[in-house]
């Protein structure tokens, strides 16, 4: 009897790791391969299956699924002298309401055909959420502009809203300050060589790049704008889970 009683336990474990696999491999696939263990275990518990992340993590690694991981990098550095300016967001990334803290950052995406080709990207501090971005094949002011300006026509935030940057000549230059004074908007800036100060972009940025960019070559600047707009609209904005917000 102890034998049989055995047997049947191990039985339906058996059974209960075959359906959890399937159900890991259909949020996986979901993802495209983005999620690893922590963000399935968390899709799980929110599906309503009683699991250990010890227990998904064994379950992944016997079926082979991992997330895809892909090294950072940057094109060049440069060695313009920065100057200090002022930070009102100070690392207080905590807000109230949306609208009332916006971040913003630019990042480098490669294509076959027309090499470099850079995203500027706003996100609201509240909701986590890209608000706006604008693609192009050359790193202006313009393309700054256009991406405050996207955010700014769609979200229309009430006076005194803080946009904070790095120190990017873009974000320093005498027509992005006008435009931000134009909309009452607060400019604020991160200190020299200090990441933190501008965390939450940069780590969409890595989180992008992870999840997309460093898995796919992109042929010329449309086929990259157009897998920029499915990820950032289909998938981070809808689906994807938000450490920060749980």
């Amino acid at each position: 009897m102890y034998y049989e009683s055995l047997q049947h336990a191990e039985s339906n474990r058996d059974k209960e790791n075959k359906e959890l696999t399937a159900k890991i491999m259909e949020i996986h696939t979901e993802s495209k391969q983005r999620y690893g263990a922590p963000k399935i275990h968390i899709t799980l518990q929110k599906d309503g299956y009683l699991v250990s992340l010890k227990r998904v993590q064994r379950l992944m690694k016997k079926a082979g699924i991992r997330s895809i991981v892909s090294k950072k990098y940057r094109p060049y550095s440069s060695k313009q002298k920065v100057e200090e300016r002022e930070n009102l967001l100070d690392q207080d990334f905590s807000t109230n309401s949306i609208n009332e803290k916006w971040v913003a950052d630019i990042t480098y995406i490669h294509t076959v055909k027309n090499g470099w080709c850079y995203l500027a990207s706003v996100l609201d501090l509240h909701s986590k959420k890209i608000i706006s971005y604008s693609f192009s094949r050359t790193m202006t002011t313009d393309l700054v502009i256009k991406a405050l300006a996207n955010a700014y026509n769609t979200q229309a935030p009430e006076k005194g809203l803080v946009i904070h940057t790095d120190l990017g000549s873009q974000y320093t230059s005498e027509e992005f300050t006008k435009y931000v004074q134009s909309k009452n908007m607060k400019q604020s800036f991160s200190r020299k060589g200090c990441p933190y100060d501008n965390a939450c972009i940069e780590s969409f940025h890595a989180i992008l790049k992870k999840e997309e960019i460093h898995n796919v070559k992109y042929i010329d600047y449309q086929s990259a704008k157009l897998a920029l707009f499915q990820y950032i609209e289909g998938w981070y904005n809808l689906k994807s889970i938000h450490s920060s917000i749980g």
